[in-house]
């Protein structure tokens, strides 16, 4: 007679193939479903509004190697630049709070004029962004 317990093998786990499918199913049943659900949803027309005419928001001041200054593409005296700069920068705080002036500039260009033009746009409160190209 033997006197020792028999250990038996006893796997308690539980076959994940059947409920992989099943959830398999599942999932493709609810993506079926919600692509043919039409959900009651209520139209709208949204006022139609005129088109208008966008006025640039930036005011670009060039300056070349050649030393000549524009605003837009309007050839400028440098001795206007406070004048000229102050009028763009009022005529364009109609339409945004706080205009900004963009500064191309030329590598070979002065940079006394490259200061005179960021102080004008200073004394006119207008945002500044430089970029300098060659």
């Amino acid at each position: 007679m033997s006197l020792k317990k028999r250990l038996r093998d006893n796997h308690n786990e539980v076959d994940a193939g059947p409920l992989n499918d099943v959830l398999f199913i599942l999932l493709m049943f609810f993506l079926l479903v919600s692509t043919l659900a039409n959900p009651n949803v209520v139209k709208v027309s949204n006022p139609k509004g005129k088109s208008d005419t966008k006025v640039s928001q930036n005011i670009v001041v060039t300056v070349t190697k050649d030393q000549k200054v524009f605003i837009g593409t309007q050839q400028i005296d440098m001795m206007y630049i406070d004048s000229l700069l102050k009028k763009e920068v009022e005529n364009n705080k109609k339409y945004i709070d706080t205009p900004t002036v963009v500064l191309n500039i030329d590598t070979a260009a002065f940079y006394g004029q490259a200061f005179k033009i960021m102080e004008a746009a200073k004394r006119a409160k207008a945002k500044l962004a430089a970029n300098i190209k060659q």
